[in-house]
């Protein structure tokens, strides 16, 4: 790992936020720089399997029949990768954008683009917080700011932020596509499903199918883009890489459907639930039940 660390280090477009002196703990710089040194070593390799896409698409049509695709996302600086979208003049939020991801349009973001600063950071492209931020993530200023009362106090929420990990994007843009439009020039980072408790259900126990520890899943508090980005990309930098359930963001609900929590799955993860797919419980008549509610569903 020095030798990727010391490759990047050595390495222009280190954001500002990563370089200034003082703005991280030495940790989660460490951890940043390996985090893009992954990502510059399989930049511009075809690393895409197409095999592997048909096989998911084909697997996920017979245990999880009516169920919606997964959309993928990566860091790049390919110009090409996504349509990108317009700069942003009001607020918008990301979880918005990605309604058209769903729907089958490929989008790339970068700094300008995003409708939002909590986006901004939890997609890592700054590392600054809205003024105020503990106000407005607690009690709110009387008269000044309204307060979405997430956390107790404004002294908890700096304590809170004081040891949050953050991580600067590795690439110029990350790009957001649902899992038929991939190519063989794509190199998806993590898997992400928008599901109902059913498919759900699926996903959680095949995601601990293969583990020892019944910590395979982790629910960390944070907005519906970190978790769906920030958490399960910084778990790339596990030797047991972990899936996300997210979207408990009361804010960010509005954006998806009453039913539908988010499942994110780091890419190792993802390549080994496959593989389980057809020695797990889905080939089971307990899963079948399952199967038949889900595909009545349409969910």
């Amino acid at each position: 790992m020095s030798g990727r660390l010391q490759f990047i280090k050595n390495s222009p477009g280190i954001p500002r936020e990563v370089s200034h002196k003082g703005e991280l703990a030495f940790g989660q710089l460490k951890r940043c720089l390996y985090i893009r040194a992954i990502a510059r070593e399989s930049e511009g390799r075809m690393i895409m399997d197409i095999e592997i896409k048909q096989r998911f698409m084909d697997l996920w049509d017979k245990y999880f029949p009516g169920a919606g695709l997964p959309i993928v996302f990566y860091y790049t600086d390919r110009d090409d990768a996504g349509n990108l979208l317009k700069p942003a003049k009001n607020h918008r939020c990301v979880i918005g954008d990605l309604g058209k991801v769903m729907r089958g349009q490929s989008l790339r973001f970068d700094g300008d683009n995003i409708g939002c600063m909590g986006g901004k950071r939890y997609l890592g492209f700054t590392q600054g917080i809205s003024p105020y931020f503990e106000f407005f993530l607690s009690c709110g200023i009387p008269g000044k700011l309204e307060g979405e009362r997430y956390k107790k106090s404004p002294e908890l929420v700096k304590k809170i932020m004081a040891i949050q990990p953050w991580i600067a994007a590795p690439a110029k843009y990350i790009v957001f596509k649902r899992w038929d439009k991939l190519t063989p020039e794509d190199n998806p980072s993590v898997v992400i499903f928008f599901a109902a408790p059913d498919v759900l259900s699926g996903l959680f126990t095949l995601a601990n199918f293969d583990t020892v520890d019944p910590q395979g899943v982790i629910a960390p508090f944070g907005a519906g883009c970190a978790s769906m980005v920030m958490s399960p990309f910084m778990e790339l930098t596990s030797k047991k890489p972990r899936a996300v359930i997210g979207m408990f963001d009361v804010s960010a609900r509005p954006y998806v459907k009453p039913q539908v929590l988010t499942f994110a799955v780091p890419w190792p993860k993802f390549a080994g639930m496959v593989n389980n797919m057809e020695e797990s419980f889905l080939i089971t008549k307990s899963w079948a039940k399952v199967r038949k509610r889900i595909k009545a569903a349409g969910q």
